[in-house]
């Protein structure tokens, strides 16, 4: 297990989060030269070249510390359970199985005689049911204004 497996991320303190949100601003403003940036780390005198998407990722983990959001770093390809990706959706475990899984919205696998599913996956899932609302949102706007239901 590497280092950076090691490491527990709780809510940040109210000094950490200012801090946080001072450094997100300066980093979320990097556009570097193409894909890459350079940094350099006082601490130890060296210059490191990241990925420019690398920073941005970092100025998003910032923006969270500063709103006092404790975080989790998960890889696309991790596999979740249905606990753990009906807690990332916010709906209960059963309708997660019943109304989701069943119904084929979101793939799964079995593992055993468990479901397991692909972060990915379920990614995806939450960003087309955000689509989904949002337009749902905007054709009800839309039809109160065609009725003339908004004073």
């Amino acid at each position: 297990m590497s280092d950076s497996q090691k490491h527990t991320y709780s809510s940040p303190n109210k000094e950490e989060a200012q801090l946080a949100a001072a450094s997100s601003r300066i980093l979320a403003a990097c556009h570097g030269s193409g894909d890459t940036a350079k940094l350099r780390l006082i601490d130890d005198n060296k210059d490191v070249t990241v990925p420019v998407k690398a920073i941005h990722m970092l100025a998003d983990i910032l923006e969270q510390m500063a709103a006092g959001n404790a975080i989790s770093i998960v890889p696309v390809h991790a596999e979740l359970t249905t606990q753990q990706a009906a807690d990332f959706l916010n709906v209960s475990r059963p309708y997660l199985i019943s109304n989701i899984l069943d119904a084929g919205a979101l793939p799964f696998h079995m593992a055993g005689n468990r479901r397991k599913l692909y972060f990915k996956d379920v990614m995806a899932y939450k960003e087309n049911q955000q689509q989904r609302s949002k337009q749902a949102m905007q054709a009800l706007a839309d039809l109160s204004q065609d009725l003339d239901l908004m004073d």
